[in-house]
């Protein structure tokens, strides 16, 4: 009895081992290939992930090398930029610089002209304080500044050529009239062309409406004959008589007028004592 059970025993352990090796086989041969089959998996996502590397690598470059004349030109424009810039700068500093010199000489140049005017200023006042006649010819034009316009004739004188005529509004007789123009420096009128012909009688014409004024004819004792205010003979220059004057004894107490009319037909005599307008002239100032 003892020695079955020893037997038995025996046997048992046997089979066990048997069975602990065929579990061994097994697990060994399920292991193996799920191993495989993982570095397998592992391998080919290593693959796909080199490959997409490579292919991101590669359109990098084409990117590149397709846009590389188009960063050079970008990279040209910037510097023609940056150039044109600086240029441009340059030449806004030459004008600012230029027209602050034109300034700066335009105000010196205004300075100085003031400066000269406050001059001619002071001088002008005191040569008027030194000669009052001289107001006469220059009178006030501005009453705020005091400027002055000078001109060729006296106030109510009219110039024409190289002389400056005088039409009064008051009659008197051809003596007296004579003696008011030599109280303003002048004398009775003469007539030594046809431009002064003319200029009396228009302007005789448009002021008095067809009055008749004193000019500076008066026959002569003498010899019947008609002279001047100056003592120069009427004959040797133009004559604008109506008609020509009679040659008899009751001229020689005459003296001419202008009448308005035909201005080549517009002398007339007249006695010395009848109450005519006046026409005076003097010579014109030279203004210098």
């Amino acid at each position: 009895m003892e020695v079955n059970n020893g037997s038995a025993v025996m046997e048992e352990k046997q089979e066990t081992s048997t069975d602990k090796k065929k579990i061994s086989q097994l697990l060994r041969l399920m292991y193996k290939p799920r191993c495989r089959e993982a570095d397998f998996a592992g391998f080919s996502e290593l693959q796909q992930i080199k490959l997409k590397l490579s292919v991101w690598q590669e359109s990098i470059r084409g990117w590149f090398s397709q846009h590389r004349q188009l960063v050079h030109y970008l990279s040209l424009l910037c510097f023609l930029l940056t150039i044109v810039t600086l240029l441009l700068t340059l030449c806004l500093v030459q004008i600012t610089l230029l027209f602050q010199s034109q300034s700066t000489l335009q105000e010196t140049k205004v300075r100085d002209l003031t400066n000269r005017l406050e001059k001619l200023n002071q001088s002008y006042n005191i040569l008027f304080s030194q000669y009052p006649a001289l107001n006469q010819y220059c009178l006030i034009s501005n009453g705020t500044s005091g400027e002055r316009e000078c001109r060729p004739c006296p106030a109510s004188w009219m110039p024409q050529g190289e002389k400056c005529f005088f039409f009064s509004q008051d009659r008197a007789d051809w003596i007296s009239s004579q003696y008011r123009c030599m109280a303003v420096g002048g004398a009775v009128a003469t007539v030594r062309t046809e431009d002064e012909q003319l200029f009396l009688w228009k302007t005789a014409h448009s002021l008095s409406q067809g009055d008749s004024y004193w000019l500076g004819l008066r026959s002569s004792s003498a010899d019947g004959g008609w002279k001047w205010s100056d003592g120069s003979l009427v004959e040797k220059g133009p004559q604008f008589w109506e008609r020509e004057p009679d040659q008899t004894a009751d001229s020689m107490e005459l003296c001419g007028r202008l009448t308005p009319g035909d201005y080549k037909n517009s002398w007339f005599p007249s006695r010395c004592s009848n109450q005519l307008r006046r026409i005076c002239e003097r010579r014109q100032a030279a203004l210098q």
